[in-house]
């Protein structure tokens, strides 16, 4: 199941890009044999000062048709990484062939957006920095493939 992380807004050069590209790499060795990756990064821009629906319009556009969506959401579902594991293998099993997590702009997600969505996943009911959520984002698919792997990387 390829994955792909679409968000708005380009992330320089920094520490969070080198921790999202160091996740991102160690999740295509560990995952790819569990059937998980490549993941792919989609920046998009509402360079027209549209706001959040015109923010909308540009993610969805990125996700490949038949994805699986999830939006990153402070109202969504917060749940343990071995539960994020088992979700992600349980859209991989059914035969899912992309999976596609939304990462809002500064405004969040449009709530059309929200509302098409197959899922909502928070990271807490704190609002975090998009380049943030995108390096716990890329963390969690690293642990989630190590978990499906048996790997000690992550303990209970």
């Amino acid at each position: 199941m390829r994955l792909h992380i679409v968000a708005v807004g380009r992330l320089r050069a920094g520490p969070e890009r080198v921790l999202i590209d160091d996740y991102l790499k160690r999740l295509d060795r560990t995952g790819r044999p569990l059937g998980l990756g490549p993941c792919a990064e989609h920046e998009v821009e509402d360079r027209k000062g549209g706001g959040m629906e015109a923010e909308a319009v540009l993610l969805a556009r990125a996700c490949p048709a038949g994805a699986v969506r999830v939006v990153l959401d402070e109202r969504g579902s917060v749940m343990p990484s071995p539960d994020f594991a088992q979700r992600l293998a349980k859209w991989r099993d059914e035969g899912r062939q992309d999976l596609t997590f939304f990462i809002g702009g500064a405004d969040g997600l449009a709530p059309s957006l929200r509302a098409e969505a197959d899922a909502a996943l928070s990271f807490g009911a704190m609002v975090w920095p998009h380049a943030l959520v995108r390096v716990m984002l890329a963390e969690q698919l690293y642990r989630a493939a190590t978990i499906l792997a048996g790997s000690p990387y992550h303990r209970e």
